[in-house]
């Protein structure tokens, strides 16, 4: 999990940042990225020991997330960065561009400027140094997976925080997911101010709501159509992701 970083600490490149994000496919909340720099020396000593089962956040339990980003957090050779992109910066630039945006955010909030940046998938343009794009980074460079967890962590206490102020949608079950208890909750109570409202699925379901409201129940005035379901709302219904 330390190829690639040590081929560039061999060029004589130390800070090296790895990349990740959390929260592209949501139906609702920002989209976070973290950028984390290992101290070579510690890495290099703790790699097998300490971070030995450190991998792509999404493979990790809960409780194993919360494990390693306290020991990244607390450690003092681990240098951390966050960033963020609200919902209105995704609904009006796309989720691609605000990924990339919270991305370099992220970057911007380390302590130092890195000096070659790991970044998880594809090439992101705009970034401050040379960086090196890893298809399935989180699995294959360990300072990409530390900044999936960080990302993973922060986000999820995001969407907690957010759902014990809106409990009608259970944000803390699903962190802003299609599942089928959120398009539930969307047709009951209808998208509140941090839904994406160019996300299909949510624009599909005010659809649904707006003609409910104007009383189409099963026919369209005199016309005897019946309502069709939106295919949108359907499809989102998916499977619900730790």
């Amino acid at each position: 999990m330390l190829e690639h970083e040590r081929e560039l600490w061999r060029q004589g490149l130390r800070r090296v940042a790895g990349v990740d994000e959390v929260g592209r496919g949501p139906l609702a909340g920002p989209v976070v990225a973290a950028a984390v720099v290992f101290d070579p020396e510690y890495i290099e000593a703790e790699d097998e020991r300490l971070y030995l089962l450190l991998t792509d956040s999404k493979q990790l339990s809960i409780r194993q997330r919360q494990h390693f980003h306290r020991l990244l957090t607390e450690s003092p050779l681990v240098q951390i960065g966050v960033g963020f992109a609200g919902v209105d910066e995704i609904d009006s630039i796309n989720i691609l561009r605000a990924t990339h945006q919270a991305m370099i955010r992220a970057l911007g909030n380390l302590p130092a400027a890195p000096e070659h940046i790991l970044v998880d998938g594809l090439p992101v343009p705009g970034l401050p140094c040379p960086s090196t794009a890893i298809v399935k980074g989180d699995a294959r460079s360990l300072s990409i997976a530390a900044a999936s967890v960080i990302a993973k962590v922060t986000r999820d206490g995001w969407m907690d925080e957010l759902g014990q102020s809106h409990p009608e949608y259970d944000f803390q079950k699903h962190k802003g997911y299609g599942t089928a208890l959120h398009i539930r909750a969307l047709l009951k109570h209808g998208p509140m101010v941090q839904h994406r409202r160019t996300f299909r699925p949510v624009r599909d379901i005010e659809a649904i709501r707006a003609r409910m409201a104007r009383g189409c129940e099963g026919t369209h005035g005199n016309s005897g159509e019946g309502c069709r379901p939106v295919p949108g709302a359907c499809g989102a219904l998916r499977k619900e992701r730790q």
